[in-house]
């Protein structure tokens, strides 16, 4: 027991990366990983099963889960974005560094894309057989929707990027107000949950166009992943070049929850806890001079 302890000591000096930044990255790679690994493999059982293991709802919680786990595995070192679109947002609060935006994403994207690996090898003979021995993007048997999204055949690709916009921005409000310590402050150890809890609620009522990617990262890892995988550049061109919307649409969706939370809640907390504080402040200065002048 000894020993082992001692070479689990020296393996664990050897492997440790000093820069910060470095060890976020990991971190942020690992919780994006799980969250596309437990969310698109509901997706995979309920298209592969044809409906008998799972549906809509199952898919939902799925990714729900997901990300409170995605969040508790790498929350206490990376703060779990897990989400591009997120980064964004607190950088322009800033409360993030701007250079770790480009670090965070490629990272969670490798994350993302990774996670799709591992679904693509656990269901590599069922994907094979769905489509008889075909990788198909677009019809009735197509499995590249497992792994991105892509618009329903009613969407356009304007009303598409709306609805990816306004999921994000409410994605980034619901977020915004689970940090904001002035704010209901959820206590410490619950965060991951309500994140889960919010990207349910999103699910649940904003999934229906596209399948709520909401998350450049989520969508485009595992797009890169099937383009390379078999399906082809289709994954690329299909739906009017519909790649693009996940990616530019939530960046759009985050600059527009972070305006409407500060302006409808945010700035107004900050002011009200600052003048708490000020009032606290004065009131300390005035027991202080009318403990000196006792004294005196």
């Amino acid at each position: 027991m000894g020993r082992q302890k001692q070479a689990l000591t020296r393996i664990s000096e050897m492997f440790y990366i000093q820069n910060l930044l470095i060890r976020q990255a990991l971190a942020e790679c690992l919780g994006t990983l799980v969250l596309v690994m437990f969310g698109c493999g509901s997706v995979a059982q309920l298209v592969l099963s044809g409906g008998s293991h799972g549906q809509f709802l199952t898919v939902n919680f799925a990714f729900g889960f997901a990300a409170t786990l995605g969040v508790l595995v790498s929350g206490q070192v990376s703060g779990g974005h897990l989400n591009p679109a997120l980064t964004f947002a607190l950088c322009l609060l800033g409360r993030e560094r701007w250079l770790k935006l480009p670090v965070y994403f490629l990272a969670q994207t490798v994350g993302a894309f990774l996670g799709a690996g591992v679904i693509f090898g656990m269901y590599f003979d069922a994907l094979w057989m769905f489509a008889n021995n075909d990788l198909l993007v677009t019809g009735k048997n197509s499995t590249a929707g497992i792994f991105a999204t892509y618009p329903s055949q009613h969407l356009t690709l304007l009303n598409g990027f709306f609805d990816q916009m306004i999921g994000t921005a409410a994605l980034i409000v619901c977020l915004l107000a689970i940090v904001d310590p002035f704010n209901n402050p959820i206590p410490r150890g619950l965060e991951a949950f309500t994140v889960g809890f919010a990207v349910l609620v999103i699910g649940l009522s904003m999934g229906f166009n596209s399948g709520y990617a909401v998350n450049p990262a989520r969508d485009f890892g595992p797009r890169l992943f099937t383009a390379l995988a078999g399906w082809g550049t289709e994954v690329f061109t299909t739906g009017s070049h519909w790649w693009l919307v996940p990616i530019f649409a939530p960046f759009l969706g985050a600059f527009i929850g972070v305006l409407v939370y500060q302006f409808m809640v945010g700035f107004h907390t900050e002011g009200e806890a600052k003048d708490s504080a000020r009032e606290d402040n004065e009131e300390n200065v005035k027991l202080s001079n009318i403990h000196s002048k006792q004294i005196a």
